[in-house]
């Protein structure tokens, strides 16, 4: 049966997010851990589009980040193209970076199912929105100097985000190496000696997988811009045996930061729709994308793990004024963008955290 939303959507990712040409070959790759009707709608979307498409599905992984298997690392090398849907990511992979390297553009859309796509790409017009919104508040942290994050719940977090690239991953991608991830995120990344303080996270985090939505709050003490120490229940037990597996002290490295900017994106425990939650800040621990080409810093990054955490309700400060007071945004030039684009502002900021 045609599911008429869901080819929206894909139809969104492939002509406005991708700006896929004609001839262009295009690899969309997914893992069993996807829906099929996910997979089959982006790539027969890509094919209307005029690209010549090659849809790869294969065996989940057992974690992130492994390497693919070889048919699909061989046909990444010849891709304009790239389409990311595994739920098992390959972001960090050499495979993935070599393709790259070679001028293939990609999209990042690691663990999508079909209600993320109807919730959160929708189509071109309320896509489009999310894009200009991302940007609008990637304008006002590249201005910026120092950041300060809050919550009731005790998490109280300083950093140093002057001349620090401030990576706005959702937008439209058109040529050779660039990349975009899932609309309503935008990170930045600090100086790590000015990253002090505590993380209090109360949305989800994954991996591990025994993770996901979070029942009781697991603390991380910062310590310039590593985590020191992890306190909190049962769950907190679970993310310090998860760290522990990793001989490499690396994994222990904030390695970004983000706000996620998406109204339709719901606490679910998929973290790619968690780090989109309107309002909510997301912290990347572990290991950081070479193939950003934005990190120019001051550590080692040889690490193959990556945890993502969400924080919800935040109280947000750029240069002590307050963009985002416990999960609602009020700096007067956000709330007016929100309303052009969303009249009912008052009823989808309660649908965040």
């Amino acid at each position: 049966m045609s599911d008429w939303e869901l080819k929206t959507a894909a139809r969104a990712v492939a002509e406005y997010m991708c700006n896929i040409r004609k001839g262009e070959n295009v690899v969309v790759y997914a893992d069993t851990a996807i829906e099929e009707s996910v997979a089959e709608s982006i790539a027969e979307a890509a094919h209307v589009a005029g690209g010549e498409v090659i849809l790869i599905r294969y065996r989940t992984r057992s974690q992130v980040d492994m390497e693919p298997p070889s048919p699909l690392a061989a046909a990444l090398q010849s891709a304009d193209v790239i389409i990311e849907l595994a739920a098992m990511f390959l972001i960090h992979t050499r495979a993935l970076s070599s393709a790259l390297d070679r001028g293939a553009r990609y999209a990042c859309l690691t663990g999508v199912t079909s209600d993320i796509m109807k919730r959160c790409i929708r189509d071109t017009e309320f896509y489009s929105k999310v894009i200009e919104l991302g940007e609008a508040i990637a304008e006002m942290l590249r201005k910026a100097k120092k950041l300060h994050i809050t919550t009731g719940l005790g998490t109280a977090l300083t950093c140093d985000i002057q001349g620090r690239p401030i990576d706005h991953a959702s937008k439209r991608i058109f040529g050779p190496k660039e990349q975009s991830y899932l609309g309503g995120q935008v990170s930045w990344y600090p100086r790590p000696e000015s990253l002090n303080g505590t993380l209090v996270i109360t949305g989800s985090i994954w991996p591990p997988d025994e993770l996901g939505l979070i029942r009781n709050p697991i603390r991380l003490a910062i310590q310039e811009g590593r985590v020191v120490g992890v306190t909190g229940g049962a769950e907190a037990e679970v993310l310090k045996r998860w760290f522990s597996r990793y001989t490499n002290a690396n994994i222990y490295n904030l390695a970004h930061i983000s706000y996620g900017l998406n109204p339709g994106a719901r606490l679910t425990g998929n973290i790619l729709e968690d780090e989109r939650v309107f309002g909510c800040i997301e912290v990347g621990i572990g290991a950081q994308p070479p193939h950003l080409g934005i990190f120019d810093i001051d550590r080692e990054r040889d690490v193959d793990g990556h945890t993502d955490a969400i924080i919800l309700n935040p109280t947000v400060e750029l240069d002590g004024e307050v963009i985002e007071r416990d999960g609602r945004f009020v700096h007067p030039k956000v709330v007016a963008l929100i309303q052009s684009f969303w009249p009912a502002a008052g009823e989808l900021q309660e649908m965040g955290p």
